[in-house]
């Protein structure tokens, strides 16, 4: 019996696999999935609460509950600075950001359409273009500063493009897309009529001054761009599985049908409690900033002291680490022994830099740590890299 050939070409998911390893070396710390292991704010677990107990149980409006889309609506015209959107025309709520990206991609790709993105990148990017019956081309964000090449970039523009995939920040480099990198890309997209996909959802975890643009905001982008968010990441609630895409109204009404079969719906109460998470104020936000920025520069630090040169993030919760050194002195040859080795003898699960890129080779050297964790679990993992200082 024949089945997909499209599934056969990749494979499950690397990230969860190492979650799954480590699950079984007793002791050992998971830095390898982003998923916080501290607990969700209480405002908004006894939102999600007080909702089933008001019975809020059955299914939801299919593109989204009115209190959430007009949330959604009021806070990403304040803070990201979108000019068009309506809550009933414009946004369509889904079962998390993975959702919202294939949904998306589905609802605007034809046979023989091309979609750019961005390496090293979130590894579910490329199944993606592969499901919605896209063909994938990439460009290469370089380290340590994570830029690309204008002229490649302008290169890889054809009229099959139908869309570019922007992950800022950038899962798992850090890398923060500035004005200048965005302008460009906007006036690209413009040009040969395609449409910025972007992946918004660590928009409030940044560093060092950094600042969060999305190109949806950029003049003339309103007809080009699809922004998709959710509320996993910022209020530590990944299990939750509520996201958004934000796009006009054209391309909306596409969209919507394709989540309609694809899902019918969020779960109703937690959209419920989501809205009223997106209405905390300022100062939810100013400590998101500061816990994270400190668990970066701990986790950093404590990488700093050992050979496996850790390239500091602008953004989200990872870290990259270039490792040839290391894997040198212990004839390891490759990011997936590199890994395993990991787990075993250090004590810490990452995710092979590997996943991250079309050609293995590319990230044979890499790792990617997470900080997404408490103090106790950082300080813990500081002690299982002692085991590797700087001799």
């Amino acid at each position: 019996m024949d089945l997909s050939n499209i599934t056969k070409v990749f494979s499950e998911s690397v990230i969860r696999e190492m979650t799954r390893i480590a699950n079984e070396h007793p002791g050992c710390i998971n830095l390898a999935q982003g998923f916080p292991d501290f607990s969700a704010p209480e405002s908004i677990k006894n939102a999600a609460i007080e909702a089933i107990r008001a019975d809020i149980n059955q299914y939801a409006i299919t593109w989204g509950s009115v209190s959430l889309r007009n949330a959604i609506a009021e806070k990403i015209t304040e803070y990201n600075k979108l000019k068009f959107v309506d809550p009933a025309k414009n946004i369509t709520v889904t079962c998390g950001s993975t959702e919202a990206m294939l949904s998306s991609m589905k609802a605007i790709i034809n046979p023989g359409d091309e979609v750019i993105i961005f390496e090293p990148f979130y590894e579910n990017y490329g199944p993606d273009c592969l499901l919605s019956g896209a063909t994938p081309r990439y460009i290469m964000l370089n380290p340590p500063d994570w830029k690309f090449e204008f002229d490649e970039l302008e290169q890889l523009f054809n009229e099959r493009t139908k869309a570019i995939i922007i992950n800022t920040p950038n899962n798992p480099t850090g890398k923060v897309f500035n004005q200048k990198e965005l302008k460009f890309i906007a006036d690209l997209c413009l040009t040969y009529d395609c449409i910025a996909i972007t992946d918004e959802i660590y928009e409030h975890i940044l560093f060092d001054d950094h600042k969060h643009i999305s190109i949806a905001s950029l003049s003339d982008m309103e007809n080009n761009s699809i922004t998709i968010n959710s509320i996993s990441k910022t209020y530590s609630l990944t299990g939750w599985r509520v996201g958004w895409a934000v796009a006009s109204e054209k391309i909306t009404n596409e969209l919507k049908k394709v989540h309609d079969f694809l899902t019918v719906g969020a779960p109703a109460p937690l959209q419920d409690a989501a809205a009223f998470a997106l209405s905390l104020g300022d100062d939810y936000y100013k400590w998101l900033g500061d816990f994270y920025q400190h668990a970066r520069d701990k986790l950093f630090n404590a990488l700093k002291q050992t050979s496996l040169n850790p390239i500091k993030p602008d953004g989200a919760y990872y870290i990259i680490t270039n490792c040839e050194d290391y894997m040198d002195q212990y004839c390891l040859q490759d990011s997936t022994d590199l890994a395993i080795h990991l787990v075993k003898n250090i004590g810490i699960a990452t995710v092979p830099g590997s996943s991250f890129y079309a050609d293995p080779k590319s990230g044979q050297y890499q790792t990617r740590f997470c900080f997404c964790k408490k103090e106790e679990t950082l300080q813990s993992a500081t002690q299982c890299l002692n085991k590797i200082r700087h001799k």
